[in-house]
């Protein structure tokens, strides 16, 4: 406990998209058409609050930070450990496919309030996120491992809007990987989220992921196809791509699988054929993080911040899950309300965050290194 709060932690999301053991998503279809029926087509959705029915037992941040460390095999130190410039850049898009998680439909994680954190640690990986901004919702993610000579920084922001028929949330902002020992940076973007509602209902990701390395001129292209619109799934949840040379524009490798199953590579010239990703060994067995030093786990922690709503979520005690999501909810607005009174904005703790001059954000750690956390994963 800290201050008295629970520290709640619940079981990463498994291939077969279930969260935990004693948590299964209700059927909320017909709720969820109720929910929406009052909300206009093209609505920004970034300032819609769900009621608790709604919502799964952890926060956005968590979801954000468990494809980096809930891994059953460590694809993020292999990066460093192949030879060749195009081996290791193969490893960087086999890892970032990793990342892609399935989606529970009918239940979102919690919108971190302004400041909440999340810090867990993965062996010598130390992981760091924080909600640097509320309006517009951006996080920043720190990761480094010293031993591999690794560091992560991540700054995201969604922006999800109703079209009727579904939600469709573009999920901005770049994610960098740096090799550091070796001087390579690779940053990519991330998926598009679609959540459908007719005439077959569905979470998928979508879109293209573009994968670059200004040092070595290796690009990738990763085309993510969902659920079919009438729920034909040949392509359900596929991937296709390219690897290719950004200088002279030629494919070296050919792309072709399903992130949820395997991905395997083809090699233009010989034609050899490898698999490169499996999801059913990346991802199986993956295991909920637990407390090693209660007194070390900040108030601002995502584990303590959602605790009582995450229990009545998965004690079903929707009245209590409501009560205590208000009162975190009323807490920011009073927050916020005070800081108007004084003239005051929000300094994030661990980030700066900027604005791009062609629009959107960037954040910067402010420390070179993540210290190692009170929540660890058990390996």
């Amino acid at each position: 406990m800290v201050n008295g709060d629970t520290i709640l932690l619940t079981a990463p999301v498994s291939l077969d998209g279930e969260s935990d053991a004693t948590y299964r998503a209700p059927n909320l279809i017909r709720r969820l058409i109720s929910l929406f029926k009052n909300v206009r087509p093209g609505s920004d959705l970034t300032r819609f609050q769900l009621p608790p029915l709604f919502n799964m037992p952890k926060s956005q941040l968590q979801c954000y930070a468990e494809p980096v460390y809930c891994v059953g095999i460590d694809m993020l130190s292999m990066c460093t450990k192949a030879e060749s410039a195009l081996e290791r850049f193969v490893s960087v898009v086999a890892w970032s496919i990793s990342t892609t998680r399935p989606l529970i439909f009918g239940v979102a994680p919690f919108n971190p309030i302004l400041g909440e954190t999340h810090h867990v640690s993965r062996g010598t990986l130390n992981v760091l996120l924080e909600q640097v901004s509320h309006h517009p919702p951006v996080s920043a993610l720190h990761a480094t491992d010293e031993k591999e000579n690794i560091e992560l920084i991540w700054c995201q922001y969604a922006v999800p809007k109703f079209y009727g028929a579904s939600v469709e949330a573009e999920v901005n902002g770049d994610r960098q990987l740096r090799l550091l020992k070796l001087g390579e940076n690779y940053v990519m973007n991330s998926p598009r989220l679609l959540i459908r509602f007719l005439p077959v209902p569905c979470a998928d990701w979508t879109g293209t992921v573009r994968i670059r390395c200004q040092e070595t001129g290796l690009e990738a292209e990763l085309c993510y196809r969902g659920n079919p619109f009438l729920g034909w799934r040949s392509n359900y949840r596929s991937i296709k791509g390219k690897i290719y040379d950004s200088s002279s524009s030629k494919t070296i490798y050919e792309i072709d699988g399903h992130w949820d199953r395997t991905v395997s590579m083809k090699d233009i010239n010989s034609g050899k054929l490898s698999i490169i990703y499996n999801a059913k060994e990346v991802l199986a067995g993956l295991k909920t993080p637990i407390v090693n030093d209660p007194k070390e786990v900040w108030p601002s922690e995502s584990a303590v911040v959602w605790s009582e709503v995450s229990q009545g979520i998965m004690n079903q005690e929707w009245e209590k899950a409501r009560e205590a999501k208000t009162r975190i909810e009323e807490k920011e607005r009073e927050g916020l309300r005070e800081r108007k009174s004084r003239g005051e904005t929000w300094v994030p703790k661990h980030f700066k965050l900027f604005s791009r001059k062609e629009g959107g954000w960037d954040c910067l750690p402010i420390q070179n290194f993540v210290p190692p956390a009170p929540i660890v994963l058990p390996l």
